[in-house]
C-alpha cells in the first residue's frame, strides 16, 4: 500500500489523508495487515509518531509529530478536549432534530473483543455533538462533533440514536446505498454496485494549537470522490 497523500507539513509536523481500510498503526488482533505507520516510519524515520488515531475504516485527516516535545504538546491537546474535529457521515434512518448530543458511556465489548458497547455503569464518558446538514428519503448526511475521543465513538453513539452509518457492519446493520433504490426505473440491477462502497465516515477536518508559532492550524481532507458522487445522487432522487 502506499503511503497516503501528505496534506500538510513542516517542520515538526505532519498531516496525511488516510484512505478508507488503513491501520493507523498494527493491530492487536491482526498483526498481518500493513499499518500507516510502517510507512511513515519507512520514508521519514522511526522518529515520528501519530499524534491520535482514526478506525481503519474511517479516512481522513491523521496529523503526527516529528519531535517529541511537539508530540507532546499536541497530545495534551487531545486530552484537554482542545483539539477541534470535525467528521461528516452519510447515516440511514431520519435524525428527528436538527442538532442533537449524545453522551453515554461506552466500554469494550467482552463478547466481540476490540469493538465497543454502551454500558450504564464504569464505562469510560463519551460525547458527540451532531449537526444534521442535508435530509433526503430515508438517508441523513450529519457534521458530527466529538468531545471525546474514544474508540469507535462516533459510530456507536449514531447507531444507538437510530441512525447507523451507511456501511456499518460492526455497530449498524450493514444498510447500503444503491442508486436503485433511489432511482424510479433503474436498469442495471444485475450489476449494480453501492455508491459508497466504505463506511460513510469521514474525518474532514482537525484544529489544533502549533506547538511552535501557538497560532490555530486547521488541517482538511477533502471528501473522497465516492461521497460526492452519492450526495449529488441523493440531491437528484431522493432530496428532503
Amino acid at each position: 500500500m502506499a503511503l497516503p497523500t501528505v496534506i500538510f507539513e513542516d517542520e515538526v509536523l505532519l498531516a496525511f489523508d488516510k484512505p478508507s481500510g488503513q491501520l493507523v498503526a498494527p493491530d492487536r488482533r491482526d498483526r498481518t495487515g500493513e499499518d500507516l505507520m510502517a510507512l511513515v516510519h519507512a520514508k521519514f524515520g522511526p522518529g515520528i509518531a501519530n499524534v491520535h488515531r482514526l478506525d481503519a475504516e474511517t479516512s481522513g485527516v491523521l496529523l503526527c509529530a516529528k519531535t517529541k516535545p511537539a508530540l507532546d504538546f499536541l497530545s495534551g491537546q487531545f486530552q484537554a478536549k482542545a483539539a477541534v474535529r470535525i467528521y461528516h457521515a452519510l447515516t440511514a434512518g431520519a435524525a428527528v432534530q436538527d442538532a442533537f448530543t449524545v453522551e453515554l458511556a461506552l466500554a469494550e465489548d467482552e463478547n466481540r473483543p476490540g469493538l465497543m458497547r454502551i454500558v450504564k455503569k464504569s464505562g469510560r464518558p463519551s460525547a458527540t455533538r451532531f449537526q444534521v446538514l442535508e435530509r433526503f428519503r430515508a438517508f441523513t448526511w450529519l457534521e458530527c462533533h466529538p468531545l471525546t475521543g474514544r474508540t469507535h465513538q462516533i459510530r456507536v453513539h449514531l447507531a444507538a440514536s437510530g441512525l447507523p452509518v451507511v456501511n456499518d457492519g460492526l455497530y449498524g446493520n450493514g444498510v447500503q446505498l444503491l442508486l436503485s433504490a433511489l432511482k424510479r426505473g433503474y436498469k442495471g440491477r444485475a450489476s449494480e454496485r453501492p455508491l459508497i462502497s466504505r463506511l460513510a465516515l469521514h474525518a474532514s477536518e482537525l484544529t489544533v494549537t502549533h506547538p511552535v508559532t501557538r497560532t490555530f492550524v486547521t488541517l482538511r481532507a477533502p471528501l473522497p470522490n465516492e461521497f460526492a458522487v452519492a450526495l449529488k445522487y441523493l440531491r437528484c432522487f431522493a432530496a428532503g
